[in-house]
């Protein structure tokens, strides 16, 4: 049972939250066009904080977004949290980005595919139950026509990768889009804390985000034999 402090920085978007024994407490998230996280992280957690009448002294622990995503934000904001948990002395958690994204999206069948925009046509993404269980492990895809074809049932695609594939795969009738869902720090809290429970920390001294890996193109299965 904890206090932690979530910070979520994989994409544009600059997101923290406030969990306490797994509920939601109090959140901030801050789109822009632009990264902004440089400027606005601390003291958007400092903000927080005092509008939560919490202390640093009163965490438990710190949860980053751990990725895949943008090199700029999640460098930014593990660093960030690093130097919180050296300060205090608290553990850090990583929270895989795509999996906390699945907890915004509720449905009660199908799967869920959280994607994150890669620029281009490239996106990271994943695959989860209805219930959050994961399916695949994390995949970077440069998205064509037959993306996705060779998951079984109605795929729920979410995410700030998503509004660029609805022309792509239109012809997909088993794939769905759940619009504004975006990374949020909310979607950790439920994970943080299981993470918290079961002592699953990291090293503050080497943790790094999961930048990504190389790009592959699902090939088409008119040319697979």
């Amino acid at each position: 049972m904890a206090i932690i402090l979530s910070i979520e920085t994989a994409t544009k978007v600059c997101s923290i939250a406030l969990g306490k024994d797994g509920d939601l407490l109090d959140f901030t998230d801050i789109l822009e066009d632009e990264y902004s996280h440089s400027e606005k992280l601390n003291l958007s957690i400092i903000e927080l904080l005092g509008k939560s009448k919490i202390t640093f002294d009163e965490l438990d622990a710190i949860a980053i977004s751990s990725g895949p995503g943008s090199y700029t934000g999640l460098r930014i904001g593990s660093s960030s949290a690093k130097g919180f948990c050296y300060g205090k002395n608290i553990p850090l958690i990583g929270i895989n980005t795509l999996e906390a994204m699945c907890f915004l999206a509720p449905i009660s069948s199908g799967t869920k595919i959280p994607v994150i925009d890669a620029r281009r046509m490239e996106v990271f993404g994943s695959v989860f139950s209805s219930e959050n269980q994961r399916l695949q492990e994390d995949f970077n895809l440069v998205v064509d026509e037959n993306s996705f074809k060779e998951i079984e049932g109605e795929k729920y695609l979410f995410g700030n990768g998503a509004e660029k594939l609805k022309e792509v795969v239109k012809n997909n009738s088993n794939i769905h889009f759940i619009d504004n869902i975006h990374c949020s720090a909310r979607g950790m809290i439920a994970l943080a804390e299981q993470k918290y429970i079961e002592n699953d920390f990291e090293d503050v001294a080497y943790f790094e985000p999961n930048y990504g890996k190389e790009f592959y193109t699902v090939p088409s299965k008119k040319n697979k034999k």
